[in-house]
C-alpha cells in the first residue's frame, strides 16, 4: 500500500519509527516532513499528506502534530478525507470499520511511540464494514 505521511515538530519523533515499521511491512511511503525539531505550522504537512490521499497518489495517510486536533482539522478540509484522531487501538479499527477513515490522526503528545505504531498498524489492517455504515459515510461530504 502506498501511504503519505507527515508531521509537524511535536510528531516528528514518531515520524522515522513509523516509517520504518511501514517499509519494513512492505509499504511504499510519501514522506511529507517535516524533517527535524524545529517549529513549522502544521497545516503545511497535513494539506500535502491530504491533497496526495486525495488525488491518489496515496492510498491511505498519516499526520501527526502535538494533540492530533490541528493536522485532523486541517485534513479534513479535503472533500475525499476522512481523517480519524485516534488515541487508543479501538478507535483507529473503528474509524476503519464504521467511517472508512483514509487518514488517521496521531497525538504525539498523549499516546506512546508503541501505541502509535499500533494504531496504524490496525488502521492499515482493519477493512471498512460497508452495511449500515455506508449510507452515513457517503452523508459526510458537504454537497
Amino acid at each position: 500500500m502506498k501511504i503519505a505521511i507527515g508531521c509537524d515538530h511535536a510528531g516528528y519523533p514518531y515520524k522515522d519509527g513509523l516509517i520504518a515499521m511501514l517499509q519494513q511491512q512492505g509499504h511504499m511511503v510519501l514522506d511529507f516532513g517535516t524533517h527535524g525539531p524545529d517549529s513549522v505550522d502544521y497545516p503545511d504537512f497535513a494539506h500535502a499528506v491530504a491533497s496526495a490521499v486525495e488525488d491518489g497518489r496515496a492510498e491511505r495517510g498519516i499526520v501527526i502534530c502535538g494533540s492530533g486536533n490541528g493536522v485532523a482539522i486541517t485534513a479534513n478540509k479535503h472533500q475525499q478525507v476522512r481523517c480519524a484522531l485516534c488515541w487508543t487501538e479501538e478507535i483507529a479499527a473503528l474509524a476503519r470499520q464504521h467511517n472508512d477513515a483514509n487518514v488517521i490522526a496521531l497525538p504525539a503528545r498523549f499516546v506512546p511511540e508503541i501505541v502509535a505504531q499500533a494504531m496504524v498498524r490496525i488502521f492499515l489492517s482493519t477493512e471498512f464494514e460497508g452495511g449500515r455504515h455506508e449510507r452515513r459515510v457517503q452523508r459526510i461530504a458537504c454537497m
